[in-house]
């Protein structure tokens, strides 16, 4: 089983803003509250290869995942696929960036949730809690790009 969840939310900041800050992966931390631990492991600024490795806690277990930004389009789009080998896990996320009026940037965030061996026992959960919670998520990005 896969599926997919998302929201959207209008930021009052300029699209390049919101952008460079949903860019810098290390500013996970600033609004998900299940990012304990975030670095870039790659050399340079964030763009199309780089890879950012986290140790989160999900449903009460900590676990360690490593993404890949796979599009990197600025100011628009950015994409990413998960390289760890969780049972559950995100073969394809992403932002959408578009311009909402004088200083203001509409954001779309995604991601595909898909279970592996034992997790396609789970993704069905994970995927209703995601969903549940995709609006909460997107005005914590909100909240944090607003505050930066």
């Amino acid at each position: 089983m896969a599926g997919q969840f998302g929201a959207t939310v209008t930021i009052d900041r300029p699209i390049e803003q919101v952008f460079a800050f949903l860019a810098d992966g290390e500013n996970d931390k600033k609004f998900s509250p299940r990012v304990l631990e975030i670095a870039k492991t790659t050399d340079g600024p964030p763009g199309l290869g780089t890879v950012y490795a986290s140790t989160v806690k999900d449903a009460g277990m900590k676990t360690k995942r490593e993404f890949k930004l796979t599009e990197f389009d600025a100011p628009t789009k950015i994409r990413w696929t998960e390289t760890s080998k969780n049972i559950v896990f995100v073969p394809e996320g992403g932002y959408d960036f578009s311009p909402a009026g004088e200083g203001k940037t509409e954001l779309h965030v995604f991601n595909e949730l898909r279970g592996k061996g034992p997790g396609v026992l789970f993704v069905g959960l994970a995927l209703r809690s995601a969903r549940k919670g995709a609006d909460e998520f997107a005005a914590a990005i909100k909240k944090a790009v607003e505050a930066s």
